[in-house]
């Protein structure tokens, strides 16, 4: 099957947040781009099955059943796989992996991937986090810094919808925003006295891919204002959050450029020893076992983290045995995360004259103030810290049904203040995954092994954010405060990177500056597995931004004939 049909410009493998971008950088540039996804189809708004239902339409209330529960005891684990969105979870049997230590590896194979259910918060890297290894010691020198990455941080943002305030806060840099979520007046009241003691401590609003005041280039996207539903996860049918399926896949269909593939697992990529390039993959048809071979000029892996690596490890030939770009023997190593296992909270008196409106769909959070001017603690790096205060529905009853009770549930209860760490983790040869050369999984590919772990540095981290969240709270008021280690596993974070890492040296990296691999120059990869370090900041913009500027790169290269 090497006729015409199976060639063209560009092959995307993962059509998820940073796949989604590279279609639409290439599309709308004119060259011809199969994207390729192992899960099913998800069209906007006609695949989004539970958007419209009230809670009680749902068998279990929007449970999970036990019977579900124990069919996937890694899947559930994660906060939004509830009965209106596990369908857009991929099911524990669906990919078997081995966990050498233990490891919450939460998928989401369909089109769109899992920003279908992202938590949508979009904070910019600085320079202190492109500068964290060479500065602190570990892993190595990422090979850009902020200036290469800003304007493209503009150029996502402007096209995504981002929300947000200029803060002028140098851990984390202002971007192109439309109007941001208030505040409620908890929330101000802890904005204005926490820098009065700890002036290195800001609140500033969350900035979130929502969408607050459409802009032209939303409205030609078919997208609108967010609601405020907080019904994300089951797909959102205004649009109002960022999407794959509601944004870059659409705008790259409409172009004819656009060929999309579900139920298509990529098993390989094909090197070709002649022009020291990549020539295609080789996929498999999840329906029918079918394999078939596509061929392009330029090839961008987009799987997620941990399934780029097992392509890349498991794409060997005679020129790279141990995997595809391999040469430097790092491949599937210093896997790093974030440490989510610290949280903590109480209560706070007053204020009961104050209320607030809607849903919310981010909350407040102080920017990493840890070992930022310089190394101030007996552990490496920092965490941002999330937190929210909200009234709960309802009053104390000592009545369980009849008036009295239905009267209560009219009321709002006092007011609450809750935080939770979002903290860096320190790349380590050690934590890596690799391939099984004894399993194989249902399709026949190698298992991934996982042997990613914390270590002292996470544990110091941790307790720090507890002893700090505590001594905070204490500060403006808040009373009965408890902390919360949750012993969570790695991956339960949703945020694993590394594994195909940046940098300047092609012994101790995979890709150089531009996402291409050091030794396989046609080949790209810009998802987690790129990421040289983790920074406190959640992800994704990053990873956004770093796909257009290597795929607008891999543009100018093919143009002089490099590609």
């Amino acid at each position: 099957m090497k006729d015409s049909t199976n060639r063209f410009d560009v092959i995307v493998i993962g059509s998820g947040i940073s796949g989604g971008w590279a279609a639409k950088e290439f599309c709308e540039k004119g060259l011809k781009t199969l994207v390729l996804e192992r899960g099913k189809d998800v069209k906007h708004i006609k695949d989004y099955p539970t958007a419209y239902k009230d809670p009680w339409e749902f068998d279990h209330h929007n449970r999970v059943s036990l019977a579900t529960r124990n069919e996937n005891p890694i899947a559930s684990k994660c906060y939004a796989y509830q009965e209106d969105a596990m369908h857009f979870f991929t099911s524990d049997k669906e990919q078997e992996y081995i966990q050498e230590k233990p490891f919450d590896w939460i998928r989401g194979y369909q089109v769109g991937g899992k920003s279908l259910t992202w938590a949508r918060q979009v904070q910019r890297w600085s320079d202190h986090d492109f500068e964290g290894p060479a500065r602190d010691g570990f892993a190595v020198d990422w090979p850009i810094r902020y200036a290469d990455i800003a304007p493209w941080y503009s150029y996502v943002e402007r096209f995504i919808g981002v929300s947000g305030n200029k803060d002028g806060h140098p851990a984390m840099p202002d971007g192109e925003f439309l109007p941001a979520f208030e505040l409620n007046a908890v929330e101000r009241m802890i904005q204005d006295k926490l820098p009065k003691k700890y002036a290195d401590r800001r609140v500033i609003a969350g900035r979130c891919a929502h969408i607050t005041d459409p802009q032209e280039v939303h409205i030609q996207q078919g997208r609108t204002k967010c609601q405020n539903r907080t019904l994300c996860q089951r797909g959102c049918l205004f649009g109002g959050y960022f999407s794959s399926n509601a944004s870059t896949l659409p705008w790259a269909e409409k172009t004819g450029n656009l060929t999309l593939k579900p139920n298509t697992l990529v098993e390989t990529i094909i090197y070709d020893p002649d022009t020291q390039k990549a020539k295609g993959v080789q996929v498999i048809n999840t329906a029918d076992n079918s394999t078939t071979e596509y061929f392009a000029k330029i090839i961008f892996v987009n799987a997620s983290a941990l399934a780029s690596n097992l392509i890349l490890l498991n794409s060997t030939s005679d020129r790279f045995p141990n995997g595809l770009g391999n040469d430097s023997g790092v491949l599937g190593k210093y896997v790093a995360f974030h440490n989510y296992r610290g949280s903590l909270g109480g209560s706070l008196e007053g204020f009961e004259d104050f209320y607030y409106y809607g849903r919310r769909p981010t909350q407040p959070l102080i920017p990493n103030f840890r070992n930022v001017k310089k190394q101030e603690t007996d552990f490496l790096r920092g965490y941002a810290s999330f937190f929210s205060a909200y009234r709960p529905r309802g009053i104390w009853s000592e009545e369980q049904v009849g008036a009295k009770f239905k009267d209560s549930l009219t009321e709002v209860g006092g007011w609450g203040v809750g935080m939770m760490m979002q903290g860096e983790t320190i790349p380590k040869e050690s934590n890596h995954v690799r391939l099984s050369t004894e399993l194989k999984d249902k399709y026949g590919l190698p298992q991934l092994i996982t042997s990613v772990g914390y270590d002292e540095n996470d544990d110091k981290s941790t307790q720090d954010f507890l002893e700090q969240g505590a001594e905070m709270l204490e500060y403006i008021g808040v009373k009965n405060i408890y902390t919360h280690n949750s012993q969570q596993n790695p991956g339960l974070d949703i945020h694993e990177m590394g594994g195909a890492r940046m940098g300047n040296d092609p012994m101790t990296s995979i890709l150089n500056k531009w996402n291409q691999i050091h030794a396989c120059k046609n080949v790209f990869v810009t998802d987690g597995a790129c990421m040289t370090s983790t920074g406190t900041q959640n992800p994704s913009l990053t990873y956004m931004a770093l796909t257009a500027r290597a795929a607008n790169y891999a543009m100018e290269e093919l143009k002089k004939g490099n590609l």
